[in-house]
């Protein structure tokens, strides 16, 4: 596999509206609005990342004026609208193009002009790992912290992606790390790491920035979206002082798929298209089978999901060691889009529980 002209091109429309569907933008916080006009905008035939660029700009725009105007809520809202449309307009892109950079750069500083907003504001994390940097974002309550929660996504979803996540957690009094691991964003091109470093480590290396903080609470946990359920789990099962972890969609044993995005979402992430060298990463990032995972684990899996079957999933329960919980959507999608709210606030209400119960680990 070589890129070519047809490989570095954003996939048709009808093609990224399936890798994206409004299920999943709104899960991510594009405002319902703006998935109507970028639908509008794309069947008119405006390019993918220039209409919902155009819809950003017009959210900076009224976020910039409402700040000038004093209304904070209303100028945080709106960057935060603007920061979901250009996730979605950097996604058109798999491969590291100047224009996937240039929007995710455009992301990152929207996100950052919401954070400096919010109460307590959004912490930029930068860590060193293996001559490289490392990413993310903390989101605090307005209370002292219980516990914190590392947040992260798999091929194309990262860090800030899942702002509403830490809103959730946040409401019951749990910090947020939207982490950016190998492969993943700023990560990736600024950092200098891909997912051919040490996965688990790397997920360690913010456990130990939570840990190394007490005003981030006596416990740590890590939710994992689409494969960054697998991160999450191998991180878990390596490192004892995770005290409970969440894999939503993910494959414990990861392989190639039919789909244009996965492969070449795959290939960035690795920095190589040659299909032997990304079947042998996945294979040694996989759930081994010596794994086991000691902390309680909460499995989710959606019905309907195209990527990740039942099957796909029953390893980590089978590693579990004692607390398990598998929770079903006969109807879900792809990490339960079509379920987000309650999905969100049950994951939320499961880490609070079980770090209401957890002793602090060493």
């Amino acid at each position: 596999m070589t890129l070519s002209d047809d490989t570095v091109k954003p996939a048709p429309p009808d093609v990224l509206w399936r890798a994206m569907p409004p299920t999943r933008m709104l899960d991510c916080g594009v405002l319902h609005a703006d998935v109507l006009a970028l639908r509008r905008a794309t069947d008119a035939g405006v390019p993918w990342d220039d209409a919902a660029e155009g819809l950003a700009d017009a959210r900076l725009a009224t976020a910039d004026a409402a700040r000038a105007a004093g209304h904070v809520v209303t100028a945080a809202e709106s960057y935060r609208a603007a920061a979901a449309d250009l996730l979605f307009a950097q996604m058109a892109h798999n491969f590291d193009t100047p224009r996937k950079i240039g929007l995710y750069t455009r992301f990152t500083g929207a996100i950052a002009a919401a954070g400096v907003l919010g109460t307590p504001a959004w912490e930029r994390v930068e860590l060193p790992f293996a001559g490289g940097r490392l990413f993310g974002w903390l989101v605090r309550p307005a209370v002292p912290a219980a516990g914190t929660v590392i947040v992260f996504g798999g091929q194309s979803g990262w860090g800030a992606a899942y702002r509403r996540q830490a809103d959730a957690l946040a409401a019951r009094g749990l910090a947020a790390l939207l982490a950016e691991g190998p492969g993943q964003g700023e990560t990736r091109w600024t950092g200098g790491i891909l997912i051919d470093a040490d996965v688990r480590a790397a997920y360690s290396t913010f456990v130990s920035h939570v840990r190394g903080r007490p005003e981030l609470g006596p416990v740590v946990g890590l939710w994992g979206n689409s494969l960054g359920g697998l991160y999450a789990a191998t991180t878990a099962a390596s490192d004892p002082r995770v005290s409970a972890v969440c894999v939503n969609g993910a494959p414990a044993r990861p392989r190639l798929l039919d789909f244009r995005a996965f492969t070449e979402q795959a290939a960035a992430m690795l920095g190589t298209t040659d299909p032997g060298a990304l079947r042998r990463n996945f294979d040694r990032i996989a759930l081994a089978p010596g794994d086991r995972i000691a902390c309680p684990l909460l499995v989710l899996h959606g019905g309907r999901d195209p990527i990740v079957a039942l099957g796909d999933q029953q390893p980590f329960l089978d590693a579990a060691a004692g607390d398990a919980v598998l929770r079903t959507w006969d109807d879900g999608e792809h990490t339960i889009y079509n379920h987000a709210d309650e999905r969100t606030a049950f994951v939320a209400d499961w880490f609070a529980d079980r770090f209401a119960r957890t002793p602090p680990k060493e």
